[in-house]
């Protein structure tokens, strides 16, 4: 154990995250639960995850080049190929001086050359999949690292020869989340205020403002009077949405972005909101019921199968948005509010599906097949089933 413990922390554990929030959080939590366990940490990025980089306090950061190399114009890709090449020369000599036990990465056609230049110089390499459906950098990388870790039990994508490298983790949250699985589902009674929690996004989220006010709208004046609305709305949306919930004299905080978003998803009764990877995870592991309504243009439709995964367990309904009209969605509100045993029975669905350890689990796997002594240990899985199971 000492010449582990040394090992871990002379030599650096390198998270290869960038893009978007969802591939950084769960890097953001994997490297606050190493650094709790003392190991050294250091962090390559791209310049979009840059801006992430001062929520990692004391871990290494290094900047590497990428480019989309598989969408675009001709000349965007070639200006993407030339970047990622870049990058991978830039990798390989940090890999060299760093020496690091072992490279995980978080998707995103960001963490391609760092992780393509681990592999070729035999570093032990993880890729996490936060989706039910492996993304394209995560495909091109899956035949040649070591270990591939999940965050749904069934994952599309993945090669039927890749399938032994599959290790289910769940998606890592933020502690402020996790904290959420032990508070228990509020009781919703039959005069008692309803709070709807409503979290929009960046990607497409005008249809929210749209179809949920006309929606509330149609719902009995009593059932009105106790909603308490919090609502997520693009900047260009936000006076309209504000000028009809006036209208119908109904309770609601409105902003482009919540920074409490924890606190709000304690006290709701019901989510509706998109199905990407961070989303579906949070709901879960703090075990709230919701309605969702996956991106359609999401990058192989993956939010749909996130969704149908969470709806499989009896955790969720699912909308797709050609679905999604003030009047259907209306009759699903009425349904739920009408009988509240059902969002508790959801609520409790997805408590059990939620995976609050994710981040250990995830800390545990990248360990285990850290070289020690000169010898790299196997990885363990942590199994399929239950939030216990992955603890």
């Amino acid at each position: 154990m000492a010449a582990e413990i040394d090992t871990l922390r002379v030599n650096p554990i390198i998270l290869v995250a960038g893009g978007t929030g969802g591939h950084v959080f769960p890097a953001q939590a994997l490297a606050s639960e190493l650094k709790g366990r003392d190991c050294t940490l250091a962090l390559f990025t791209d310049r979009r995850g840059g801006t992430w980089s001062n929520e990692l306090k004391g871990v290494d950061y290094h900047h590497i080049r990428a480019g989309q190399v598989t969408t675009g114009s001709l000349i965007a890709r070639a200006r993407g190929g030339l970047a990622s090449f870049f990058g991978l020369l830039k990798a390989r000599r940090l890999l060299r001086e760093l020496k690091p036990n072992i490279v995980v990465g978080f998707g995103s056609y960001a963490s391609v050359p760092a992780m393509i230049a681990a592999t070729r110089l035999g570093i032990p390499t993880v890729i996490h999949e936060q989706n039910a459906l492996l993304g394209r950098a995560n495909r091109i990388l899956a035949p040649h690292v070591s270990a591939i870790a999940t965050s749904f039990p069934e994952v599309a994508g993945i090669e039927p020869e890749d399938q032994d490298k599959v290790r289910l983790t769940g998606n890592p949250v933020r502690q402020s989340i996790r904290a959420l699985a032990e508070k228990p589902y509020p009781p919703l009674t039959a005069s008692g205020p309803i709070h709807l929690l409503v979290l929009g996004g960046s990607q497409g989220a005008t249809v929210f403002s749209e179809v949920i006010p006309e929606a509330l709208s149609r719902l009995t004046k009593e059932m009105r009077a106790r909603l308490k609305v919090s609502q997520q709305c693009r900047p260009e949306d936000i006076d309209k949405v504000r000028d009809t919930y006036d209208r119908l004299r109904l309770k609601a905080e409105l902003a482009t972005f919540f920074d409490d978003v924890p606190e709000r998803i304690s006290q709701a009764h019901c989510v509706i909101s998109r199905s990407g990877a961070s989303t579906t995870a949070e709901l879960t592991v703090a075990g709230r019921p919701a309605i969702l309504v996956p991106y359609p243009h999401a990058t192989g439709d993956h939010q749909t199968l996130n969704a149908r995964a969470i709806e499989a367990a009896g955790a969720a309904l699912v909308m797709p948005e050609s679905n999604f009209t003030a009047q259907t969605l209306s009759a699903r509100l009425k349904l739920l509010l009408s009988y509240p045993i059902d969002l508790g029975r959801m609520a409790e669905r997805a408590s059990r599906i939620g995976r609050v350890n994710a981040a250990a689990t995830l800390a545990d796997l990248v360990i285990a097949m850290c070289p020690i002594n000169g010898r790299e240990t196997p990885a363990p899985n942590p199994g399929r089933s239950g939030r216990e199971a992955a603890a």
